[in-house]
């Protein structure tokens, strides 16, 4: 059976978003930064899809920018840049009762903290998992994840 730690959404919470990885880009900002995409399949591939032609063009008041290689399952905001990428493989973390959990706006998040002080945020109970790599100089609120909840419940159905 599968059971999650839920962080209530407080200042404490707060603190433990502030950061994210950028473990998977390599650059210095803009549009020169590099992404791994995720390989999913098709029908995970139709949701991502759907998921990027609603995202918003801004995510915690900061610009949306193409990452390289350009594609449907990923997209950028701002310099240090939030990541997001769609159709990224479910976070082994979620076996783990340890592992801390925020529900915002109806979607639900596990949260990762990396070694380098950032967070790794990925969507459960949901048929395409949506990974969003929050830099440390945002990651003091939940604001991107406010930003992002709508698209989200509205393009990738609950469920696993």
């Amino acid at each position: 059976m599968f059971y999650r730690r839920v962080v209530l959404i407080s200042v404490s919470a707060a603190a433990c978003l502030s950061a994210a990885a950028v473990y998977v880009f390599t650059a210095s900002g803009g549009d020169d930064e590099s992404v791994a995409v995720p390989v999913p399949g098709s029908q995970v591939t139709a949701y991502c899809k759907a998921l990027h032609a609603q995202l918003p063009k801004k995510v915690n008041g900061l610009p949306g920018h193409d990452l390289k290689p350009v594609s449907p399952l990923t997209a950028g905001w701002g310099d240090p840049t939030i990541v997001l990428r769609c159709g990224v493989p479910r976070p082994a973390a979620d076996d783990s009762v340890n592992t801390d959990g925020v529900e915002v706006d109806g979607v639900g998040w596990s949260i990762e903290p990396q070694s380098d002080g950032s967070f790794r945020l990925t969507t459960t109970l949901r048929k395409a998992y949506v990974e969003v790599v929050l830099p440390k100089k945002y990651a003091t609120d939940l604001g991107p994840l406010t930003d992002l909840a709508s698209a989200v419940k509205h393009t990738i159905p609950a469920g696993i």
